[in-house]
This record gives C-alpha cells, structure tokens and sequence, in this order.
C-alpha cells in the first residue's frame, strides 16, 4: 500500500534565553517545528514526521509555509516515493522541495529545506519501523554503533556570572558524565577570557578536556593573538575563530596554532565543505568538521558533504556537528560519525536526549526507537503532538 503525505504543518517557536556568544544574544531566538503528516498507520497511530532546525538560526516559517512545503503536497504522490512504493523517497521530496530553486545563496533556505527534510526521514524510519541510525546503517553497508561520544556545550556570557559560576556550570557537566566541555570566548577582551579558560580548567583538572568556540568573531589580527595565547592551554579544539567563509584566515591561523581546530557549523552546502577543505588548511588528522544536517539542506545533503570528505581524504570519524538534536545523532550512529554536540541545559526541549538515556563517560547509547526517536523525550514530544496529532 502506497504512502502519501497529506499535510505539512509548521509554527515557530521561542528558544529564547538571556545568554550571548561573541556574536549575538539568544533573547530573541526562535525555531521551527514542523510535522511531516502521513496516510500511514503503525501501532494504531497516523505517522508523522518531525524535524526542527538548530538553535542560531532563526525560524524559517514564512519559507516553509510560502513555498517549501506547497511544493510538495501539490507533488504527484507517486514522485515522492521510493522504488517499493511503500515508502517515501528523502532524495525525491528533496528534489521537489529544491525544484525551481537557482544554484548557491544558501542562506535561510538552506535552514527551511533541513527542517523539512529531518521530519520527512522521522516519518521514513517510523513507516519502515525501525530507528532511523539503524536505518541508515543498513542502507550504506555499515554496522549501527549505537554508542556515541558527546559533549556538553555551554560557557555562555550571562548577566551577573562570574568565574564562580562558570566552575559549577562546568562541574555540572562532569557529574553528569561529560568528559569534554565547551565555552565561549570573544564575548570579553583576551585578558579576561583568559583568566575565564584558566578558571575553568582548574576547576575540572584531569577528569575532562575544555574545548572554546569564537563564533566567529575574529578578525585575523585578533584569531592570531588568541592563538598565541590559547597555545598555552590543552585544548579540545579552537572553534570557528572567525568568518565562516573567511578560508584563508582559517588558513592561517594553522601557522600559529598546531592543536585542532573547527569550524563548518556556519557552511550549508557540500560545495561550501568542499571549498573549506580545499583553501581552508584544515588538517585531517587533527581538526573537526561541525557541518549540521538541521542547517544545510538536511541529511541527503549531507550525505553528498561525506562524499566531498571521503574525496578528500577525511574520515566522517572528524566529523562532530553542530546543534545538540537528535538527529545528528542518529548519523553519528549510523554512518561513523566522530560524536555529537549537546546542550544539557539551554534551548529545551529541542536539546538533550531521550528521558531514559544518559551520559557515561562522554557516551550516550542510543535507545531502540523507531525514526529519530522524539517520541522518547517526554516534553519534546508533547510540543510536538500538540502540532500535528
């Protein structure tokens, strides 16, 4: 029996929070979530997919009701699944979604069409029953290691906190089983996000890594002189120090800082990738790749970014995303990603993970759930239901 997506539904949410990076404040910030509605019954429940984008991009409702989700529902049903047609084809909808769209400005649109596709491979693997990581591991030739590294991401600037509560907010992570942490920089001038970053590694000594993240805030002159002084410290990594497409900076800056490095986050396409690996003096063996799915077009554009890294000579075992959702989760899983970004205690209840998994010693294990597996965050799911069932 034939599969058909009957509704495409979409309402934008706050995430806001009194935080800032070095870039922007999160007061303001919105998401949105969308639900993928389906003809298809399991468990005596109409499937529906669902997807949200990432925190630091906004919503992107006007895109998604105006001309991303009408493409599809006036789709012929019949050119949106696979060849069984028992099933809905991502790759289909995600040319039907990108039909009439001109090549390169990725921009917001990229954000809209990752939404939509992160509920449409939801509803994917809740129709073929089983979880989306096992899925994906069986459609690319692989063994699902349900166990996936993590680390907690935080070290905001926020009113009132000083050095002492930066400590208890990075102890918090430790005694939940984090073995890697991560904070801000460039939000202060250089002195004080120093003694930021030695406070915080006094605090967590040898039970936990300390990785920082500029948002991209620096100019060359300021990314060196960072890079001078970070050398002092055994970071995880130097993040994203300044404009994401500035290739040449990140160039650089290899001159003045040999520990790893990341960046990708803020790039939404596999020719953005590609060009990042090609001009960005990113080195294989040490640096990390944030490219998030949720932003750049979603998983089957992704899929074409891990093809770029195995051409160039990269592992997807360096690739560590952005954004903290589950569904990044569920690629690590299935395709050998390197681990995942997490947000123990900001933008709820997008964040996190399923109510019953927890971290062990910077590892989470992946629950037995069928598509991405929101139904297991009771909050999340709830939000969700209240859109869509």
């Amino acid at each position: 029996m034939s599969v058909r997506i009957i509704d495409i539904r979409e309402i934008t949410k706050p995430i806001a929070s009194p935080i800032r990076n070095a870039y922007i404040d999160f007061a303001k910030m919105t998401t949105s979530l969308v639900a993928v509605v389906t003809d298809a019954v399991r468990d005596g429940r109409r499937v529906v997919g669902y997807g949200f984008n990432s925190n630091g991009r906004y919503g992107q409702g006007g895109l998604i009701r105006e001309r991303f989700a009408p493409r599809v529902l006036e789709a012929a049903p019949d050119d949106l699944l696979d060849a069984s047609g028992d099933n809905l084809d991502p790759d289909r909808v995600w040319s039907t979604l990108m039909s009439n769209e001109k090549p390169g400005g990725h921009g917001e649109r990229s954000v809209a069409v990752g939404t939509i596709d992160m509920a449409v491979w939801d509803a994917v693997a809740k129709i073929a029953g089983k979880p989306l990581f096992h899925l994906l591991a069986e459609r690319h030739g692989r063994k699902p290691d349900p166990r996936v590294f993590v680390y907690a991401a935080g070290g905001y600037y926020y009113p009132g906190k000083g050095l002492e509560a930066l400590r208890a907010e990075m102890r918090g992570y430790l005694d939940r089983g984090y073995t890697v942490v991560k904070m801000k920089i460039g939000g202060d001038d250089i002195a004080e996000d120093r003694r930021r970053i030695e406070a915080v590694l006094a605090e967590i000594g040898d039970q936990a890594q300390l990785a920082v993240d500029a948002n991209g805030r620096f100019d060359l002159e300021t990314a060196v002189a960072y890079a001078r002084m970070l050398r002092d410290f055994p970071l995880f990594w130097y993040e994203e120090p300044g404009d994401p497409l500035d290739y040449g900076l990140q160039a650089t800056l290899a001159e003045f800082y040999e520990r790893p490095m990341a960046t990708g986050e803020n790039l939404f396409s596999h020719q953005d990738a590609r060009n990042l690996l090609r001009y960005g003096g990113m080195r294989p063996d040490r640096d990390w790749l944030q490219f998030d799915c949720a932003l750049s077009y979603g998983l089957c554009e992704y899929l074409r970014t891990l093809k770029v890294l195995k051409t160039a000579g990269w592992s997807p075992a360096r690739c560590i995303p952005h954004g903290g959702h589950q569904m990044s989760l569920n690629i690590a899983a299935g395709l050998g990603l390197g681990g995942n970004e997490s947000y123990p205690d900001l933008f709820q209840p997008y964040g996190g993970f399923p109510d019953n998994v927890r971290v062990e010693d910077g590892h989470i294990t992946m629950p037995n759930l069928p598509g991405i597996g929101f139904e297991g965050k009771s909050d999340l799911i709830r939000v969700m239901r209240d859109l869509a069932e």
